[in-house]
């Protein structure tokens, strides 16, 4: 996949993570780690250090590679300040991924998810190319809906006890976006 870094705002760049970012991503995480916690499965506190970020880096970057997994960071002065990933692609007639998604709560506000989603909206289509992508939110979480919504996701259900979150079985309300509805067969 043909995927290039894009600058979303003056000091915000989206490309794809690397394993040499552990050391910012759990930096990341740790800083924004009571922020997050309602909308976040529980994390053990490996997740939050160098080490446990550069394994799930690793993986991810062999899951890249085999077409499975999309990650990206927001990167600001080299600095994460966000993360969005496509993951469980499903390629053949299904065509179809899960967006996952998050900004840093000293850079909300700034349209970056909403910006970062729509770059990705275009990426899944034109590089990855997938016909759909979902996403879910908590049904609280009314930020995460507006991004969607903004970006062109339209609300199709919501799923009873979908995720464990914050230490219990939450709803979500589910969304989806078509990004085209060509033949699968036609050069993706």
């Amino acid at each position: 996949m043909d995927i290039r870094p894009e600058h979303l705002a003056d000091d915000v760049t989206l490309r794809i993570a690397e394993p040499a970012d552990a050391p910012a991503l759990a930096a990341a995480f740790t800083e924004n780690r009571d922020r997050m916690r309602p909308w976040e499965p529980y994390r053990p506190e490996s997740f939050f250090t160098a080490e446990g970020q550069r394994e799930r880096l690793e993986v991810q970057a062999r899951e890249y590679a085999a077409g499975r997994i999309v990650p990206w960071h927001f990167v600001a002065g080299g600095r994460i300040v966000g993360v969005l990933t496509l993951s469980g692609v499903v390629l053949g007639p299904f065509r179809s991924a899960s967006l996952g998604y998050w900004i840093a709560g000293d850079q909300q506000g700034r349209g970056l998810a909403t910006a970062g989603v729509e770059r990705v909206c275009r990426s899944a289509r034109e590089a990855v190319g997938l016909h759909r992508l979902e996403a879910s939110t908590r049904l609280d979480n009314l930020a995460s809906q507006r991004v969607l919504e903004k970006s062109g996701f339209e609300p199709i259900g919501m799923a009873p006890r979908y995720l464990h979150i914050d230490g219990e079985w939450r709803d979500h309300r589910l969304f989806q976006r078509i990004l085209h509805d060509d033949d699968p067969n036609s050069g993706f």
